[in-house]
């Protein structure tokens, strides 16, 4: 198979660079509906921005690659060893070029593999079937999403919704209940991938495959179909929007499929993908490995940019801010200012923070901006270079985050999605905000970075070591300010209110 390597390296490329059409026919309807001026129209234009930066650099439309997923079918024959390899070298010379960050995590001792192989990864399910070709679809879901995935055990209680029973109508609680619980910690408007029935585990995996249905297909099961349709009507009425700032849209697409269970158990299984849908599939020459045909995409056909202007618009109403900041600086922004960022700042996530906590920092904090980012990065011509940097979820570090604000001065917060009343009272009480970016806009980000001032604690692995980085222009929006007040918490009880009213249809 001659041309394996070659086409499994052209399919996992193409799904972190390139979204797919559907995917992209749906977020510019989404942006085009969207009130201009707000919040989440700012978001749309970023994300629409990333999506073409991306196309143009080849690079990962978002910094977190997740856990490559491949689903295979194979003709009676093939040898499915042999794949496996070759699927699994392909991953590992596609971190080196940078096309997928270094995500696999030793569970037992936290050590980074650095080239994403390791038990169990990257996921491969073989199936076998009569036809002479190999189908390879993979799948990139991103940690923020896929920690939003959801189990209910019905029936079972839901916030605003009541109870949900074993029916089609407690299962349409459960979906609305998944879509508002996700907020803008999913990089919403996301899109559901659904399992009715089966057991916990295969339950699961049927709801992820349901993600490879294009979003513009029609369930072959009427009462699913239906279901479908009024999942996706009822969710937009809830108002979680772009990266839950508030908006029209909070899901682009719902697919749903039934799997036969116990008496004992009925599980609804969700599958939760963020806006940056990435999956795509190839079919091979079962002799060759040459590619034969795409799903999803058709490589003849130009791909038409999305922006709707140059990113980002300015208003000449931004604040800019450079580090280090001062407490005064950060009392007199609010809820709402939009900030661009020149001079520097550091990168934190996870294990940053729990290194905080029984650690001093490697640097300075005092003033400083913290980023809850994991990027990609790579060395060329001895220097580290940012090939994608956009936030991640910000809510992992609400057990630390007061106490690194507290302790080391810190000014201002980077990430995605908000944090919780421990994070919002240091705030207020030391004078600090925080400010969402947006997720999933890797290649935007990456672009602000003026270059890699160093590196610390790179024992964690590249996502996690802390980046000491120089940005201009870096663009985010504050969400919780030095006064108490928080979009998220607003947004959350405003989209509940909501939710309650579609208790009943």
């Amino acid at each position: 198979m001659e041309f394996l390597a070659a086409s499994l390296l052209e399919l996992i490329t193409q799904t972190s660079t390139n979204l797919p059409p559907d995917v992209r026919a749906a977020m510019s309807l989404v942006a085009n509906e969207e009130t201009r001026g707000t919040q989440s129209s700012q978001a749309l234009d970023i994300i629409l921005s990333n999506v073409d930066m991306a196309v143009e650099d080849s690079g990962p439309i978002c910094q977190d690659t997740g856990m490559p997923t491949f689903f295979v079918h194979t003709p009676v024959g093939v040898n499915q060893i042999v794949l496996r390899k070759a699927i699994q070298e392909a991953v590992a010379e596609a971190t080196r070029l940078g096309k997928l960050r270094p995500n696999s995590v030793d569970s037992l001792t936290g050590k980074n593999s650095g080239n994403n192989l390791g038990t169990e990864t990257p996921v491969i399910h073989f199936d076998q079937w009569e036809e002479d070709e190999i189908e390879i679809k993979l799948m990139l879901k991103g940690g923020g999403c896929e920690n939003k995935n959801i189990q209910y055990s019905v029936p079972c209680n839901l916030d605003h919704l009541g109870r949900a029973d074993r029916n089609i109508e407690g299962v349409r609680k459960c979906l609305l209940h998944a879509v508002w619980q996700a907020q803008g910690q999913g990089c919403a408007p996301g899109a559901l991938g659904v399992c009715i029935g089966s057991d916990r585990a295969h339950g699961y995996d049927l709801a992820k495959s349901q993600l490879f249905r294009t979003l513009d297909d029609m369930n072959p099961i009427p009462e699913l179909a239906k279901l479908e349709a009024d999942i996706m009507e009822q969710a937009n009425q809830l108002g979680v929007g772009a990266m839950g700032f508030g908006g029209k849209t909070s899901l682009i697409g719902c697919k749903i499929t039934a799997a036969n269970r116990l008496p004992a158990s009925f599980f609804v299984s969700v599958a939760y993908e963020c806006w940056a849908f990435r999956r795509l599939g190839v079919r091979l020459d079962a002799a060759s490995g040459a590619i034969t045909n795409w799903l999803y995409r058709d490589p003849a056909r130009k791909i038409e940019k999305m922006a709707r202007g140059e990113g980002f618009p300015l208003t000449g109403r931004e604040v800019i801010l450079t580090a280090p900041l001062t407490e005064a600086q950060m009392r007199s922004l609010k809820v709402g200012d939009v900030v661009l960022i020149n001079g520097e700042m550091y990168t934190g996530r996870d294990n940053v923070h729990a290194y905080l906590m029984k650690n001093p920092p490697p640097v300075d904090l005092n003033g400083a901006v913290l980023y809850h980012c994991g990027p990609v990065m790579l060395q060329e011509g001895g220097e580290w270079k940012v090939k994608a940097a956009g936030p991640t979820t910000s809510i992992r570090e609400e057990p630390y985050q007061a106490d690194v604000i507290k302790r080391y001065g810190v000014r201002a917060v980077i990430g995605k999605g908000g944090m919780g009343k421990k994070t919002s009272d240091a705030l207020k009480e030391f004078g600090a905000v925080y400010l969402n970016g947006i997720g999933g806009a890797a290649q935007y980000y990456a672009r602000t970075v003026e270059k890699v001032l160093g590196v610390n604690l790179m024992e964690f692995g590249i996502p996690e070591a802390m980046w000491h980085l120089r940005v201009k222009g870096f663009a985010a929006i504050v969400t919780m300010d030095a006064h108490g007040n928080s979009l998220h918490a607003d947004v959350e009880r405003s989209t509940g209110e909501v939710l309650e009213t579609l208790q009943k249809v």
